[in-house]
């Protein structure tokens, strides 16, 4: 009672009161802030187990991380920072490469206006060790054709699927359609892998979780890696906070507060 804990749910905890079974709860590491516990846990969970248990991330080698300025992908940025040597492309609108480069993305490419695949193989012909895929769709073909020979590829979103303030059907069909296949014998002459990963389906595999955390608290604590926080918003403001996200204006989390801090309030009262 009273200890200051992070908490993993898959879903309702944009209210006041939440109520998760203990073993979803993490205490907070000395001298971290409530914004940073809420902008931690699934985003560098994701992160850390994609490069480091399907990735296999090694000294000296390269990543592609897709939505580079996001929660994931700064997670994966600053992870990717603590193994020696390793080169990051990251793609994400022009406005944002300034942050990435600053993070430690060597290669930052706008996919608004450039093809990635292109510039990844003008700088490295061979293609990437691993890619990080939050996209899905056509994007995931072009992601296992980016790999080196026992280069991973994996999944953990389907991005693609939401365009814009409305489903668009034809989107998401074609999205569908072209949602990337492969046969075990085909993988087994390319010499690559392919993962898929979805962090709402580890429910019971409490230890494994709780071993991740161990070690990104550990992390923190060692200043190695810090959630970068891009804006805070309190629970009135909710859809000024959604269209930052959709507006693809973010750099880090968007993170929900019940109400606005006390001075704020009174700045505005003034």
């Amino acid at each position: 009672v009273g200890d200051k804990v992070m908490v993993l749910a898959r879903s309702g905890l944009w209210q006041e009161v939440v109520n998760v079974p203990v073993n979803q709860t993490f205490p907070m590491p000395e001298g971290m802030s409530f914004e940073e516990a809420a902008a931690l846990l699934v985003n560098y969970i994701t992160a850390y187990m994609i490069l480091f248990d399907f990735g296999n991330l090694r000294p000296n080698q390269s990543v592609l991380i897709h939505m580079a300025a996001g929660g994931v992908g700064t997670a994966a940025i600053q992870l990717c920072k603590t193994v020696e040597n390793v080169t990051i492309f990251g793609t994400a609108s022009a406005s944002k490469h300034e942050s990435l480069k600053e993070s430690g993305v060597a290669h930052p490419i706008d996919y608004r206006t450039m093809d990635y695949a292109e510039e990844v193989r003008k700088i490295s012909p061979k293609g990437v060790d691993i890619v990080l895929d939050p996209l899905g769709g056509s994007d995931t073909t072009k992601a296992f054709n980016l790999l080196k020979p026992m280069g991973k590829l994996i999944t953990y979103g389907v991005a693609n699927l939401l365009t814009g303030q409305k489903k668009n059907l034809m989107a998401m069909a074609k999205t569908w359609w072209n949602q990337f296949s492969i046969t075990a014998l085909q993988l087994l002459h390319q010499n690559k892998a392919v993962c898929g990963y979805h962090l709402g389906y580890m429910d019971e595999e409490v230890e494994l979780l709780r071993s991740v955390v161990a070690k990104l608290v550990n992390l923190y604590s060692q200043g190695k890696i810090k959630p970068k926080i891009d804006s805070v918003w309190p629970f009135d403001q909710v859809a000024e906070a959604m269209k930052q996200m959709q507006e693809k204006k973010n750099v880090g989390k968007v993170i929900l507060v019940p109400e606005a801090p006390k001075e704020e309030s009174k700045k505005a009262e003034n």
